[in-house]
């Protein structure tokens, strides 16, 4: 039997680093017998070979997340947990994937996008969309860039001082309960709401103790409770993701739901989301630190 170094890695350049290092460092404490590897930069350290490790990123955001690394390990032959590269570049497109989600017939919110060069007119996008509205980056992840806006004056600002360049959309305030669905496996796992203290789940609430709380499992209806599990397993499908994704829904008060987006590569911090989904089915924060990593050891140990 082959056996293999367990290599997490975190760290990397993106604006989620800070995020990505809190990740890795759970991760390690959880399994000891693994490495943790941080890097400076986006590049796939050399001295990592398909014969003697398999990779677990902690990589949030940008090359790490969507299908830069995936695409560098794939390339020399390195197994590693998670999605591939073409469902993690997928996946970080919102816009793209949200567009699976509609050839597979689940309930996705309309949207406009745009490059950052060249906005809309305000007007416009609220003819379409109407005046409550989020405005955020199309491929970043942890809500980096996320803007609530209600009239036309907010969204001419926030369309005129985009703090990134690249492709940008704009969605209508969906309001509801926000909650999300772990997947380990392609099996869905707790239903975790989520109660932002500032009323918008954005990135100062997801990583500031204090900022949002869960309430896992949510309080659902069977029927939505279903409904909503058969939705996430089946996104985590159409959009080919392999061993673990959370899928972030919107739940109105008729028990309507829409898909938001699927994180291929969730947060494993102390206040992360998919910790919770997996306590709802008693997985504690060990056990999942190893189901993540044990698919990848298998397809090496059998390659």
């Amino acid at each position: 039997m082959k056996t293999f170094e367990i290599i997490i890695l975190c760290g990397g350049r993106s604006s989620e680093r800070e995020v990505s290092l809190r990740s890795g460092q759970a991760v390690a404490k959880a399994l000891p017998q693994a490495r943790l590897v941080v890097l400076e930069d986006d590049t796939l350290p050399d001295w990592i070979k398909p014969n003697a490790h398999v990779v677990l990123p902690m990589m949030h955001g940008g090359w790490g997340e969507g299908g830069g690394l995936q695409a560098a390990l794939e390339a020399r032959g390195i197994h590693f947990a998670g999605s591939d590269a073409t469902a993690s570049r997928l996946c970080m497109d919102k816009v793209a994937t949200k567009a699976r989600l509609r050839a597979a017939g689940l309930p996705v919110a309309a949207e406009v996008t745009f490059n950052a060069n060249q906005p809309p007119l305000a007007r416009e996008v609220i003819a379409a969309l109407g005046n409550d509205l989020f405005i955020k980056p199309a491929d970043q992840g942890s809500s980096v860039g996320l803007q609530r806006v209600s009239s036309e004056a907010e969204l001419t600002k926030a369309l005129t001082q985009l703090p990134i360049p690249g492709r940008w959309m704009v969605e209508p305030m969906l309001v509801g309960r926000e909650l999300t669905v772990g997947l380990l496996h392609g099996r869905a796992l707790g239903v975790v709401e989520i109660v932002a203290e500032g009323g918008v789940y954005d990135y100062r609430s997801k990583y500031t103790p204090g900022g949002s709380h869960h309430i896992a499992p949510a309080v659902l209806a069977p029927a939505t409770q279903t409904a909503l599990v058969a939705a996430a397993s089946a996104a985590f499908a159409a959009c080919g993701c392999r061993d673990v994704a959370r899928v972030d829904v919107i739940l109105a008060s008729d028990q309507q739901f829409h898909l938001l987006e699927i994180n291929t590569l969730p947060g494993m911090t102390e206040l992360s989301l998919l910790p919770d989904s997996a306590r709802c089915v008693g997985l504690d924060y060990a056990a999942l630190a190893q189901a993540l990593i044990q698919p990848a050891l298998t397809r090496a140990a059998q390659s």
